[in-house]
């Protein structure tokens, strides 16, 4: 076997004995006694063997002279020691093991025959540069400081990775150049010294087999487990991704640290609000002991009773070396019984804690009786420090997940006014960090020019009530029989009223519904029908069936909720078709100009648009793109009401919708009322376009009843002659492009409360039937076209 294990080498490696040999010799001649002839005796044994002291290249060699090379190093590798200390005689940075003590040889036994030892994570370019800092260090002068911890990982007998600290001792070592060897100048040093990565380099100073390393190095490790343990989970974490992967790293660390192949761990979260346990939001895939497969949170005091009191409250380790005999003391015991069904047989449970508050509990488990319990519970504090940051962390980064989807979902900022939110938190931030009173300022945006748009559900609110009166109807007509039978098996008079009251409610959501019918007749059934249907007991058995098929009915899936269940899904779909496609077609906008973008969904989709330089004063707003916005929304209106066309095929109730959009030419401001958290006009000459907005939607044509919006027409309320002559523009390129028909009324707007002097121009949507789906305009093409059109 060679020496050299890697390919490249600048050494040309001897395993000599020649240092330890002088010393020897001096020994020997100072004739003084006992240590003088053991010398002396030593020397002559290994006379015969000049290569020990001349050097041996070949490993082979090496083993032949097994024998008197443990002679030699006797004073070294002393036999008392040899089931203590894990050495060998080596070479730096070369996995040959050669002399090892008894200790190290039961280890490499102990890792099969299988194993092969090696350096971790010790390139074969580290080992070239390394070698080649040493020469330069011991020849230049040089300081070139390349040292790290080095590592054997070798597994035990039961397969957990055990890692072992490398320390070498190159005492009885001589390095000497070859007449090949290079010498080098001061330059070539400092080009070394900023060209580590180029291994060609370092090959061409440091060739191959030009220094002769004479000698043998003395390998001394110890065992470093729980030491490199702990540092491999501290890099683990701080570059976690929080995936399986991360869960199997640490995995792989708790049995190293405690020694136990079939150790596994598990991790429950703890809602101190709500005083639940639950499955950790931030890694979904890390199991729960305490918690079963189908259950995502459990009540404490359910689970535990007083089993982790100490643990929750006092915030200490638990542990159960024998939960069989556990269950023997409490067999009611929730918690250990769950551990007990998933085979675990002892256990420890460890709390993490922040700050004081429990974030939540480490649970390691085996399948075997005391491998776990109250002693060796305390090696977590090793660990635990740097898992609770790192859980610490996640919970942050869930708290910050989550306050956006709050945000997003529930207190919509739109992204392009968030700048300023965020620029106002940051001054309140600064003045409470310098322990300072900071008001958080209004937010506020001056100049903006608003766009408001609807497409409202045509005759939403009667089909609703028709929906009622049939769910109504068929749900008293279903009851009126039962409770005569009522009447007839227990002869109750207050049955007989019953009936009559029924009858009457019957004839009430036949004619017509008022406000509070539905509300009336439901309160009246709860308090007076439903609890004497639920006294069954000497009923007829057809009776007894007819109360529980009336409760199934009656039940928010059953047959008397069809008819309000198809209204609610009409409208939903509506509305979820409407507004995807409104916030989809709001992303390309947003690319031209930003501008704020807000919808609402009632019974349709409303939505609010402003644009303006307040809004995004790094760029450049000129009036242009105000124009652009406008015929964007035109076009967007008229693909929404095709999409509907397609769609109103498929719809429960097959209802129809009208189209309004509102011009308003004036700047505005607008401001963020904190007690709504949303949006208004700032002002009160700018509440008028708020008013008529409230308002517009049941207006009608002046002098006649004919409401102002209408089935399968796109109409645009303004007031002044400015903004007639931009619309009809934008209604005449929308004309050109196939999108609207020819036709345009001209209309007055009945006055309004407080609002008069309305007009407004209506034109048909042109619905193409003939093409599945119609081509649109680029945004940016229409930018152009609005140009042309505006100028």
């Amino acid at each position: 076997m060679n020496l050299k294990p890697f390919a490249d080498s600048p050494f040309q490696i001897r395993i000599s004995f020649h240092v330890l040999i002088t010393r020897l010799e001096e020994q020997a001649a100072l004739k003084n006694g006992m240590r003088s002839a053991m010398a002396q005796e030593i020397l002559d044994e290994i006379e015969p063997y000049p290569e020990l002291r001349e050097g041996i290249t070949d490993t082979e060699i090496l083993v032949q002279h097994t024998d008197i090379i443990k002679r030699l190093t006797a004073d070294i590798f002393p036999a008392v020691l040899t089931l203590n200390e894990i050495k060998a005689i080596s070479v730096p940075f070369q996995d040959v093991l050669f002399n090892p003590t008894k200790r190290l040889q039961n280890i490499i036994a102990a890792a099969g025959s299988a194993f092969d030892i090696y350096i971790r994570d010790f390139t074969e370019h580290q080992v070239y540069v390394s070698t080649c800092c040493i020469i330069m260090n011991e020849f230049y002068g040089t300081d070139f400081n390349f040292s790290r911890p080095w590592f054997y990982d070798i597994p035990d007998a039961k397969g957990v990775m055990k890692h072992y600290r490398i320390l070498y001792n190159a005492d009885f070592m001589d390095l000497m150049p070859t007449p090949n060897a290079p010498v080098l100048t001061a330059e070539d040093i400092e080009l070394l010294r900023d060209n580590y990565d180029d291994l060609n380099l370092w090959k061409k100073y440091f060739p191959k087999d030009s220094w002769i390393l004479k000698g043998f190095a003395i390998l001394t490790m110890f065992d470093a487990t729980v030491e490199n343990a702990v540092s491999a989970l501290k890099g683990t974490l701080l570059g976690a991704s929080y995936g399986n992967n991360l869960k199997d790293k640490i995995l792989d660390v708790f049995r190293s640290i405690y020694r136990l192949p079939d150790l596994n761990i598990g991790f429950t979260a703890f809602n101190d609000i709500e005083n639940t346990l639950s499955i950790a939001t931030f890694n979904p895939d890390l199991k729960s002991y305490l918690l079963p497969d189908h259950v995502e949170d459990e009540c404490l005091e359910d689970l535990c009773g007083q089993s982790l009191g100490k643990l929750v409250e006092e915030k200490t380790y638990f542990a159960i070396a024998d939960i069989a005999k556990f269950l023997q003391s409490d067999p009611g015991n929730v918690m250990a019984q769950r551990f007990s069904d998933q085979g675990v047989k002892s256990l420890i449970l460890a709390p993490v804690v922040k700050n004081g508050h429990l974030l939540g509990i480490i649970e390691l488990v085996s399948t075997k009786v005391g491998e776990l319990n109250s002693i060796n519970a305390n090696q977590l504090e090793n660990v635990l420090p740097y898992i609770t940051d790192t859980i610490d962390r996640q919970y942050s980064y869930m708290q910050n997940q989550i306050q956006a989807i709050i945000q997003d979902e529930y207190t919509t900022i739109h992204p392009s006014v968030y700048w300023k939110f965020r620029k106002e938190a940051q001054k309140f931030i600064r003045y409470r960090g310098l322990k300072q009173d900071y008001v958080l300022k209004e937010v506020t945006f001056h100049d903006v020019y608003p766009l408001y748009g609807q497409i409202d559900i045509k005759g939403s609110s009667e089909t609703r009530n028709k929906s009622v009166q049939l769910d109504l109807q068929q749900q008293l007509t279903a009851l009126i029989p039962i409770i005569e039978q009522l009447h007839i098996s227990n002869k109750d008079s207050d049955a007989e009223q019953h009936v009559r009251n029924l009858q009457e409610y019957v004839m009430d959501v036949q004619s017509s519904l008022r406000a509070d019918t539905e509300q009336q007749i439901q309160n009246y059934l709860e308090l007076n029908i439903h609890p004497l249907l639920k006294q069954v007991d000497g009923l007829p058995v057809k009776t007894k069936a007819a109360i529980e098929k009336y409760f199934e009915q009656a039940h928010k899936e059953g047959d008397f909720h069809q008819n309000r269940r198809k209204y609610e899904t009409t409208v939903a779909m509506i509305n979820e078709k409407m507004a995807l496609l409104l916030d989809r077609a709001q992303i390309q906008a947003q690319e031209v100009f930003p501008h704020y973008y807000e919808r609402f969904k009632t019974d349709g989709i409303e939505h609010n648009l402003y644009i303006g330089s307040s809004i995004s004063p790094a760029k450049n707003f000129d009036i242009s793109y105000l124009h652009n916005l406008r015929l964007w929304q035109l076009q967007v209106l008229c693909e929404m009401e095709l999409e509907h066309h397609y769609l109103k095929p498929y719809l429960p109730y097959p209802l129809d919708v009208t189209s309004l959009i509102l011009a308003f030419s004036l700047p505005m401001s607008i401001r963020f009322r904190m007690d709504e958290k949303r949006f208004d006009v700032d002002g009160t000459y700018n509440a008028r376009f708020e008013i008529v907005k409230k308002r517009i939607d049941k207006a009608v044509i002046k002098n006649t009843t004919e409401r102002l919006t209408a089935i399968g027409k796109l109409t645009i309320v303004y007031s002044n002659h400015d903004e007639e002559v931009e619309y009809k523009n934008y209604i005449r390129f929308l004309q050109s492009q196939k999108m609207l028909e020819d036709e345009v009324e001209m209309l007055d707007v009945e006055d309004l409360q407080g609002v008069s002097g309305l007009k407004a121009l209506r034109v048909r949507i042109r619905y193409n039937t003939s093409l599945p789906v119609r081509k649109f305009f680029t945004y940016t093409e229409m930018q152009q076209q609005a140009q042309s059109i505006v100028s």
